[in-house]
């Protein structure tokens, strides 16, 4: 097996392009787990973690408002220490990522790339919009996140290309994040779900998690929104927290596998739905006008 160690990204993309098969690795959380377990050879490596520009964030000012591009590289720790406040429901999902260790290493990027159903950190970036910037030496394209997955642990990713960032507009509402595991963390999702109410559009972004072949979203539960009483900011009826939840667990396509059944995953995700739009809510009535 080669070992790629470039010190800049255009070395980086260089090498990619060169050796195409050659698996990148920052955090190496899930490689080296498939290396330790002989789950996978590959016939490279390309390690970025000397690609300084991988692990920078940026914002800028747009008409929506604040938009953040954040690098691949940028650890689950330096998102809840650094941008908890601006992605509150990301933050959420970093922080029941694996142990303090893995949390130290472990990226968003990489949860990109390896483009598992039960990703931890994929439901946040599709109830928010994000995009994934991919790049090669032929150039770079945006692709938005919910057509960067294809399939269970595939993406749109070609062969010659590496994530650069990740971006996201900052919340402008109440964000939550929920997962079902054996245990809180250090723990592989059962199901999982993500919302962000975005009030100025009267809008409910959604992410589901661990039930089905890819990250999905709720759309039905999304246009639900609608109904919601944003202006008069009241109190959600126990019917209308029920429904949601129901339009959530409608919209999962789960398996059973030895984690957890379907049935259980769609009735998981009913009560996720309902709990995270309990919680938003309340956070959004009490904030001032």
């Amino acid at each position: 097996m080669d070992f790629l160690r470039p010190s800049t990204w255009d070395e980086a993309l260089q090498a990619k392009a060169e050796h195409p098969d050659a698996v990148p690795l920052a955090g190496g959380t899930d490689v080296m787990v498939e290396l330790n377990f002989d789950r996978r050879r590959p016939p490279a490596l390309l390690d970025l973690t000397r690609v300084g520009e991988l692990t920078d964030w940026s914002a800028e000012r747009k008409a929506g408002g604040e938009r953040l591009r954040i690098g691949a590289g940028v650890t689950y720790r330096r998102i809840i220490d650094e941008l908890g406040d601006r992605l509150p429901g990301l933050a959420m999902a970093a922080r029941t990522v694996g142990s303090p260790q893995i949390r130290n290493r472990g990226t968003v990027g990489g949860n990109l790339g390896s483009a598992s159903p039960a990703g931890d950190a994929h439901p946040p970036l599709l109830a928010g919009a994000a995009e994934v910037e991919l790049a090669s030496v032929r150039g770079v394209r945006t692709v938005p996140v919910t057509e960067f997955f294809t399939g269970p642990k595939r993406s749109v990713l070609a062969p010659d290309e590496l994530i650069a960032a990740f971006l996201l507009p900052a919340a402008t509402g109440a964000q939550q994040f929920a997962k079902v595991g054996t245990r809180n963390a250090m723990v592989i999702a059962v199901c999982s779900f993500a919302l962000a109410l975005h009030p100025a559009e009267r809008r409910i972004g959604t992410g589901i998690g661990s039930a089905g072949p890819t990250p999905l979203r709720a759309t039905e539960a999304e246009s639900f929104a609608a109904e919601l009483p944003w202006d008069a900011r009241e109190a959600l009826p126990d019917s209308t927290i029920q429904r949601f939840g129901e339009l959530v667990a409608a919209a999962a396509r789960p398996i059973d596998d030895v984690r957890g059944s379907a049935a259980y995953r769609r009735h998981a995700l009913a009560v996720l739905g309902g709990r995270t739009l309990r919680w938003a809510w309340e956070e959004y009535r009490c904030t001032s006008t």
